[in-house]
């Protein structure tokens, strides 16, 4: 089983990163002093505290998931439901409203979802037969898993929510959050330097696939990966809603999803295969109706 602390100096090393390249557009040097200053927030401080809590905990389940014997493939389809928990947050929370061609769609999706997760892709491997006692050992690892992510995956429809109310009452301040929401996790991940010291670690003593060096070049491009993607959600979601913006998410997560059947050449089953077709078709109905938010109740 994957190093679970990998998870843990993963979505440190993600949450340092973006905060240091998004600092010097936040600072500001006054006349005749030396130490710079942050600039005016368009959003106060205390706004940003629940989202940060949101995200931090979300980012750091997702990514302990990985050494839980959930597969890729299934990961990506899984994070797919999205979508309807940001139309279930919508309904209930914000009082909107949607047709049932868009119900029936995000639906199809729920149900691609659930059938693509029970499908568990088996490794390709030729070990021997196991026991019962490690094939229950490993199912018990994989509800694990899915269990973090489906906490991860309400925690990330909340954080949408928490955006378009944010940037609906604030303004468009998308670079402002992407600052904040990462510099304020910091300090959580004090309560765990242990295992982001052994994940960074494993990373250099040869515990994966690839010498350190490899490991330490595919981490920079999942840093840089991760600030790219992190920004485009981030200026997406203070432009339309958060449906709209996990409709975009479920398009790349299709995509993504092909790339890692290309490149990694397993975690395939045809199971898997129906469930995702369900998944993106449901989210091609929902495109084809149109964004809900037109017919939704405008907060005053």
């Amino acid at each position: 089983m994957m190093n679970p602390r990998i998870g843990s100096a993963l979505t440190f090393s993600q949450m340092l990163f973006i905060t240091t390249q998004s600092l010097p557009s936040f600072l500001s040097f006054p006349p005749g002093k030396w130490l710079p200053r942050l600039k005016p927030r368009q959003v106060p401080l205390p706004q940003w505290a629940l989202q940060v809590l949101v995200l931090t905990t979300g980012s750091l389940l997702n990514n302990w998931a990985f050494a839980y014997e959930v597969p890729l493939t299934v990961l990506i389809v899984f994070r797919s439901a999205g979508l309807a928990v940001s139309m279930l947050f919508g309904a209930a929370f914000l009082k909107k409203r949607y047709s049932l061609m868009q119900i029936m769609s995000v639906i199809l999706v729920t149900a691609g979802v659930i059938l693509a997760t029970l499908s568990k892709p088996k490794p390709l491997t030729s070990s021997s037969a196991k026991t019962p006692l490690q094939s229950s050992e490993d199912l018990r690892k994989y509800m694990i898993g899915v269990t973090m992510l489906v906490v991860s995956l309400f925690l990330t429809g909340l954080l949408g929510l928490l955006q378009e109310k944010t940037y609906k009452k604030y303004g468009p301040c998308w670079k402002e959050g992407v600052f904040y929401t990462h510099c304020l996790s910091l300090p959580i991940f004090l309560f765990l330097i242990p295992d982001i010291k052994q994940g960074i670690s494993s990373l250099s003593t040869g515990q994966s696939t690839y010498s350190s060096a490899t490991s330490f070049l595919i981490l920079g491009g999942n840093l840089v990966s991760q600030l790219i993607c992190v920004s485009g959600v981030n200026r997406l979601s203070s432009q339309v809603s958060s449906v709209s913006t996990n409709l975009v998410l479920t398009t790349r997560k299709a995509l993504s999803l092909c790339l890692s059947v290309w490149w990694f050449g397993n975690g395939w089953n045809m199971q898997l295969g129906i469930g995702a077709a369900m998944v993106f078709l449901g989210s091609l109905m929902f495109t084809a109706v149109g964004d809900s938010t037109a017919k939704g109740s405008k907060d005053k």
